[in-house]
């Protein structure tokens, strides 16, 4: 691909990029040809795959930086709403979620180059979705990402999240020495350990420890995995227990609960038994407004209507049973099974 520097580009400097194109006319392995043997037919294609990917990022980061130009440009001196940078995009067919995805890459890779984390040379080695995320990443899974990139490994978001699983896993304090040294091993794979870490991250020091014990006393995968749905489970119960206004009505140990729920081995269900009551009170404070809207544009559409528009006050007689004190729903179409709510609320 010809190279023209942002800075320092001429129009006749762009003129002559387009005007000399690089040639990337492949001569494909035939299909039919029974004498290339698979593996030769496989590696010949991924070839000029990984060519085309390489491509397709730098001229991809290249249209973020044009929309990006575009949309700064408008932003000067164009209106509050953007109308030039939408009609800039609809003239060429690009969605404004497409454009933004580009911008995201552009900017992606002009942070990355502009830390120093990569060298220019080295995006070839990315493959589109691996650059964002690599740019996303802490500083050190950049730099190691980088230092990937640059020995001329083919970086994709699979090596990314490896890379960046190392990390976290080693560099968390939340690990007892015991899982590291195992690790370092490459007994306990780095990507059993990250999700531990990140639930334990959710959880306070005194529930932390007991789970610390436990996977230093067995160091092994299986014990990794119940652990970190342990932390998880636990994660979701403090979470949603300190949601549901139900249980700040009485006096109530939430902790004892739990250690309750611990000790019979239920933590899972009382994690979404109190997710579920979280989520039926806020359906409930839903349900209750939407009722209330319903009702008021019942009455405002009963006041602008009369005996000239029969048929709409026939609609707002069959809408009665949603929008007065009883709530009267049908939960199938048989008629079968119905479901009645009477609303009524109460000043505290």
């Amino acid at each position: 691909m010809v190279a023209v520097s942002p800075s320092s580009a001429s129009s006749d400097d762009i003129i002559d990029a387009l005007q000399n194109p690089v040639d990337i006319n492949f001569e494909l392995p035939d299909p039919d040809n029974d004498e290339i043997q698979e593996m030769d037919f496989q590696q010949q294609l991924d070839a000029v795959w990984k060519v085309c990917d390489r491509f397709d990022l730098q001229t991809d980061i290249w249209r973020g930086r044009v929309l990006r130009a575009i949309r700064d440009r408008e932003k000067k001196g164009g209106d509050s709403r953007g109308t030039g940078f939408l009609n800039w995009l609809k003239k060429r067919e690009i969605t404004k979620s497409q454009a933004y995805g580009l911008i995201q890459l552009a900017n992606s890779a002009d942070t990355l180059l502009a830390e120093g984390q990569l060298n220019p040379n080295s995006i070839n080695n990315f493959s589109k979705r691996a650059f964002v995320e690599t740019a996303k990443s802490a500083p050190e899974v950049q730099q190691l990402v980088s230092e990937a990139a640059q020995k001329g490994d083919r970086i994709t978001r699979r090596e990314v999240k490896q890379l960046s699983d190392e990390w976290t896993a080693m560099s968390s304090d939340l690990l007892p020495p015991e899982v590291k040294e195992k690790a370092e091993e490459g007994v306990l794979p780095s990507r059993h350990l990250a999700p531990l870490v990140k639930e334990m991250e959710k959880l306070p020091d005194s529930h932390i420890k007991s789970l610390q014990k436990e996977v230093a006393e067995n160091p092994d995968v299986d014990t990794v995995k119940i652990v970190t749905s342990q932390a998880r489970s636990l994660a979701k119960y403090l979470d949603a227990a300190a949601q549901v206004q139900t249980l700040k009505k009485t006096p109530l140990d939430l902790e004892m609960a739990l250690e309750e729920a611990l000790r019979l081995d239920c933590l899972s269900t009382a994690a979404d038994l109190v997710k579920q009551a979280t989520q039926l009170e806020q359906t409930v404070g839903k349900l209750y407004t939407t009722w209330k809207r319903l009702g008021s544009l019942a009455d405002r559409l009963y006041v602008d209507t009369g005996a000239s528009s029969p048929h709409l006050r026939s609609m707002l007689s069959s809408l009665e049973s949603l929008s007065g004190e009883v709530i009267e729903v049908r939960l199938d179409e048989a008629g079968e099974r119905t479901v009645r709510l009477r609303m009524m609320t109460e000043e505290q």
